[in-house]
């Protein structure tokens, strides 16, 4: 079998078979792929796409090119979340504990931040003490006693997809749906979760831009995730503007607690308490009805509150930090972001409020960028608040007075205003089963 013949049978637009998939795969691994070959490859896959079968063959075969978990002997009911990522994005923080709190392990490996896009690892390692690297034996020894662990993902998890994604990067390949797809979901197979719930977003913060690419995306992993013996259901949720009020790692960190105490901004509580609830029916196979009043009452109670501090502690980290939100939110400069006119809210952009807080420090424009944990920004007004001209629309939070020139601009940018209240757009705007 030669690595010239499968690409140009993908070139023809033929259907490759599992054996060619998993030869091509091994050899990106390997390292025995040339660099020419990988992206011609891509590109093949680009312009003549992929069957389903050839999907799940090139998604089974990334996801067994490194290290896997297996959940399977925990004999517990285990799941996983994945969210294609956003701004404000901290659902995570506070689905994990609402679901552990109702008896589902959340064992999970989660990235760290790019772009405006926000990363799981990073806001936990805003936590004083937390640890995001553990070996699978702590791992395993934190998840079965507190519900929850989650760690920064390995190296060599799935490493044929860092080196597909590094090439797609550079061939203009990567909104390809098959490719994002297998992306995506050979971590999630290789992470051993056998439930799963996925929240495609969709808008201007979000990868997907149209809701028709994210409805596709999301009804192909749910499929893919499916045919590879798991269980698994896709939400798409707006992403048109910032998800609550705090962008930012510490900053998400305390909005999160806040979601747990009862006082979060109502769309990002509905959106987390649907995810969890989600995840709680698939893992315990009980009723949608019945999952969603064990999740309610989870918050309800104070209970997945405590469970978000016992997960903490047993990872290292400083449960006083969640106790006292402004030691966590530490910046030493801020500043107020004033509209020049008056008018209802009618739009924030979330794209430029992540851009916002990159230029704050908060996030990488590449992965061996370091980042500035306590930076980023608090919105004081949402979509359908009336702002008075002259009003505070955005704090900006960072450690370097000089970060505020550029930022307060893209700021005050993202605001959109208008003379009548518009309406409210719901969080989720479909669920795939």
């Amino acid at each position: 079998m030669r690595i010239y013949d499968i690409i140009k049978r993908k070139r023809d637009g033929e259907e490759l078979t599992e054996e060619e998939i998993s030869f091509f795969t091994q050899s990106v691994t390997n390292g025995f792929a040339s660099d020419e070959q990988t992206g011609a490859f891509l590109m093949a896959v680009y312009f003549n796409g992929m069957t389903r079968a050839e999907t799940l063959a090139l998604t089974n075969a990334m996801a067994k090119s490194g290290d896997s978990l297996d959940l399977s002997g925990w004999g517990r009911a285990c799941a996983d979340k994945h969210s294609s990522g956003g701004v404000g994005d901290k659902t995570t923080l506070a689905v994990a504990p609402l679901a552990a709190c109702c008896g589902v392990t959340v064992a999970k490996m989660s990235g760290r931040g790019l772009g405006f896009t926000g990363g799981t690892v990073d806001k936990l390692e805003s936590i004083p003490g937390f640890k995001t690297k553990l070996d699978e034996e702590e791992f395993a020894r934190i998840a079965k006693k507190t519900g929850i662990a989650v760690v920064a993902q390995t190296k060599n998890l799935a490493p044929c997809d860092k080196k597909l994604y590094a090439a797609r990067d550079l061939t203009a390949t990567v909104d390809s749906v098959p490719l994002i797809v297998s992306s995506i979901m050979s971590k999630k197979l290789a992470a051993g979760a056998p439930n799963i719930v996925l929240d495609v977003k969709t808008g201007s913060g979000a990868f997907a831009k149209t809701r028709r690419f994210a409805e596709t995306l999301a009804r192909e992993m749910t499929l893919v995730a499916r045919l590879a013996g798991r269980r698994a259901t896709a939400f798409v949720t707006d992403m048109d503007e910032p998800l609550g009020y705090c962008v930012g790692n510490a900053l998400e960190v305390a909005e999160a607690a806040e979601v747990l105490r009862g006082r979060g901004e109502p769309r990002l509580t509905e959106l987390c308490l649907a995810l969890a609830s989600e995840m709680t029916r698939l893992a315990l196979g009980i009723s949608a009805k019945e999952a969603e009043e064990r999740v309610r009452e989870a918050l309800e109670t104070g209970g997945a509150l405590k469970k978000f501090k016992e997960w903490v502690a047993a990872q290292g980290g400083d449960t006083a930090f969640l106790n006292a939100p402004e030691r966590i939110c530490n910046a030493p400069f801020s500043m107020d972001v004033k509209l020049k006119g008056g008018g209802f809210v009618v739009g924030i952009n979330a794209e430029k409020i992540g851009e916002t807080c990159l230029a704050l420090g908060a996030g990488r424009n590449k992965k061996e960028d370091g980042i500035d944990l306590s930076a980023g920004i608090v919105l004081r007004k949402k979509k359908g608040d009336f702002a008075a001209e002259g009003e505070t629309c955005v704090t900006l939070y960072c450690s370097d007075e000089k970060l505020f020139e550029k930022a307060v601009g893209l700021a005050a940018d993202a605001f959109a205003l208008g003379d009548e209240k518009p309406e409210s757009s719901p969080i989720i705007i479909e669920k795939i089963e």
